[in-house]
């Protein structure tokens, strides 16, 4: 099996858009989409099969404010040998059509990151050299 540097993926590839489809009419708005998400799918697809990266204790919380502002937490547990990913969200997001780019303000994995939009969803992935990173973010309610 693979193996795959949590801490690797997460400083060095950015996030590309994950195509929702079609959303009954719905058409994204800063006050919209504007609120609290928390991952609800996290997750790497490689050649061995699908690795749930929230099982282990992965998370993602953040804030999009309608000031364009972003606060919030992006954790990867670290193996045995490497400690914790931990990162600090607080920066910025726009919207533009149906994509939300967040760019936090110090380094990571979200930094410039393409989420494409649907009612109380934001899904974006990446490609990791044969891997799919897939990260997707529902409005906390």
């Amino acid at each position: 099996m693979p193996r795959f540097s949590l801490r690797a993926a997460a400083l060095t590839i950015p996030l590309w858009v994950v195509s929702c489809g079609d959303h009954d009419g719905f058409s994204p708005t800063v006050e919209n989409v504007s609120g609290s998400y928390s991952a609800a799918s996290f997750t790497v697809t490689s050649a061995s099969g699908i690795v749930d990266l929230l099982a282990p204790g992965a998370s993602v919380e953040i804030t999009l404010a309608s000031d364009g502002a972003t606060t919030g937490r992006l954790l990867l547990p670290g193996a045995d040998t490497i400690g914790d990913h931990d990162e600090d969200l607080a920066g910025t997001w726009t919207l533009r059509d149906d994509t939300v780019t967040i760019s936090p303000s110090g380094p990571s994995i979200l930094r410039f990151a393409h989420f494409t939009v649907a009612p109380d969803l934001l899904a974006g992935e990446r490609l990791l050299s044969g891997q799919t990173l897939r990260l997707v973010l529902i409005r906390d309610h």
